[in-house]
C-alpha cells in the first residue's frame, strides 16, 4: 500500500491506548473487534474521528469556525492520509426504521444537492446520458430523423395514484389529444374509458405525427411542442 491507500497512526496514547501504530486500509469496511475496555472506541473516536474532525475544523474560515464545536488535539504522534471524518454516537435515540447512515449523520440533503449538480443521469434502459435541450434542439432532433416518420411523444399524467381519473381523462380530451397509455395499453380518447379505481398509471400520449416536409415542420412542430 501507498501512502494514500491507508490510514496510518503512530503512538496512540488516547486513554488506555498503550503507544500502539496501526494502519487502516482506505475505502474498505473495516471492523475493530477485542474486548470491552481494550481501546476499540478510543482508536475509532477518541484518535482517528477526533484528529480529522479537527483538521476539518481548522480548514474553515475563523466565521465559520466559531458556529462549530472544537475539538482537542488527541494524543497521538502522528496520523497519515486521514480524510474528514464522520461519525455516529453508539447512543443515538433514533428509532426511526428508515433512518440511514445519510439522515442520522444530517448528510442526506447536502448529498442530494452534490449529486444534482455534478451528478450525470444515465437511462437505465438505453444507457444514453439524460440531457436537458431547448425546444429548437428536440425540434432538430426530430427532423433528423427520415422525411413522414411517425412519431409519438408521450408524457406523465398521473402516475401511481388509484382512481377513476374521469375528470383527467375528459380535461385531456378537450385540449385535444386523441390517444392516451393507461398501464401500457394504447386508449383512443374517442372511446369510453371506464378505470377501476386500482388503476394506478396513465400516461398522455400526443396525436401520431408525420412529417412529408421539414420546411412546414419547423413552422408548426415547435408551437405544438410547446403547447405540450
Amino acid at each position: 500500500m501507498n501512502g494514500m491507500d491507508k490510514i496510518i497512526v503512530k503512538g496512540a496514547r488516547a486513554h488506555n491506548l498503550k503507544n500502539i501504530d496501526v494502519e487502516i486500509p482506505r475505502g474498505k469496511l473495516v471492523v475493530l473487534t477485542g474486548l470491552s475496555g481494550s481501546g476499540k472506541s478510543s482508536l475509532a473516536f477518541d484518535t482517528i474521528y477526533a484528529e480529522g474532525q479537527r483538521r476539518y475544523v481548522e480548514s474553515l474560515s475563523a466565521y465559520a469556525r466559531q458556529f462549530l464545536g472544537q475539538m482537542e488535539k488527541p494524543d497521538v504522534d502522528a496520523i497519515e492520509g486521514l480524510s474528514p471524518a464522520i461519525s455516529i454516537d453508539q447512543k443515538t435515540t433514533s428509532r426511526n426504521p428508515r433512518s440511514t447512515v445519510g439522515t442520522v449523520t444530517e448528510i442526506y440533503d447536502y448529498l442530494r444537492l452534490l449529486f444534482a449538480r455534478i451528478g450525470r443521469p444515465i437511462c437505465p434502459t438505453h444507457g444514453i446520458e439524460i440531457q436537458s435541450q431547448t425546444i429548437e434542439q428536440m425540434v432538430d432532433r426530430l427532423l433528423a430523423y427520415p422525411e413522414r416518420t411517425k412519431m409519438q411523444i408521450l408524457a406523465p399524467i398521473v402516475s401511481g395514484k388509484k382512481g377513476t381519473h374521469a375528470k383527467t381523462l375528459e380535461d385531456i380530451r378537450k385540449q385535444g389529444y386523441v390517444r392516451v397509455r393507461i398501464d401500457g395499453e394504447m386508449r383512443e380518447l374517442t372511446e369510453d374509458i371506464e378505470l377501476e379505481k386500482k388503476q394506478k398509471n396513465i400516461r398522455l400520449m400526443s396525436s401520431s405525427t408525420a412529417s412529408s416536409s421539414k420546411t412546414a415542420s419547423h413552422q408548426g412542430l415547435p408551437i405544438r411542442l410547446r403547447r405540450r
